[in-house]
């Protein structure tokens, strides 16, 4: 079914991604870490949707997305980037595999953080600490990091920024093997999102670990 959104509130979070609050639909129902899809009504773009993942919980009044854009490509992403309060979508779903199982370690590159920071947000609100989960969150410089002093703020939560960047004041460090050592063991739960590059050689690196396909919570593409 789909639902027409209107932009209540937009801001940056990074150089190039925006928080964006929408009034939320009356009837709608998802679980933390589904995805929709949204379609920006202006003219030419009303037929070209993209998942995107509600950071907000559904018990709150408002639908909220943390969105990157990439403004260097005439996309969906900047139009949604361009947009101002007053301004509508139109929603549809929702969808996806990822959703919540329990602590684990959480590994996300760029933008694949938002369906976890709402499985994120549901535990720490239903548990009041997130002990026994640690974030691995990877981009390309430090000022790209979504919510990191939200995520550093987070009770309970270990977080492992790493960036592809030199002189950072976090590591410079893919997200390999030898580095996922010291968070995941053979019995661990890991959920992961990201570019499906990353993904892929994340999950080559999981199994490196003796962890199995059915201890990996991811979206497919």
């Amino acid at each position: 079914m789909p639902y027409e959104l209107t932009l209540k509130q937009i801001e940056p979070v990074t150089p190039d991604t925006h928080h964006l609050v929408f009034e939320r639909p009356e009837g709608f129902t998802y679980a933390p870490g589904q995805g929709v899809e949204l379609f920006v009504l202006k003219d030419g773009w009303d037929d070209k949707g993209r998942p995107f993942t509600p950071v907000s919980l559904p018990e709150e009044p408002t639908l909220e997305f943390v969105i990157k854009s990439y403004p260097d490509r005439n996309g969906v992403t900047k139009q949604i980037g361009a947009l101002q309060p007053g301004d509508k979508v139109m929603m549809k779903g929702p969808f996806g595999a990822i959703s919540d199982k329990g602590p684990g370690v959480f590994i996300a590159g760029g933008a694949g953080v938002t369906p976890m920071i709402a499985i994120l947000r549901k535990r720490l609100h239903e548990h009041g600490t997130l002990q026994g989960s640690t974030l691995v969150f990877a981009n390309k410089t430090e000022a790209d990091i979504i919510w990191r002093k939200k995520f550093e703020a987070m009770k309970g939560l270990t977080t492992a920024f790493v960036v592809d960047e030199a002189g950072a004041s976090v590591p410079q460090q893919r997200v390999d093997a030898d580095y996922l050592r010291q968070f995941v063991g053979p019995d661990s739960r890991c959920y992961l999102c990201g570019p499906p590059p990353m993904m892929k050689a994340v999950r080559a690196a999981l199994h490196d670990l003796g962890v199995t396909d059915g201890q990996i919570i991811e979206e497919k593409f």
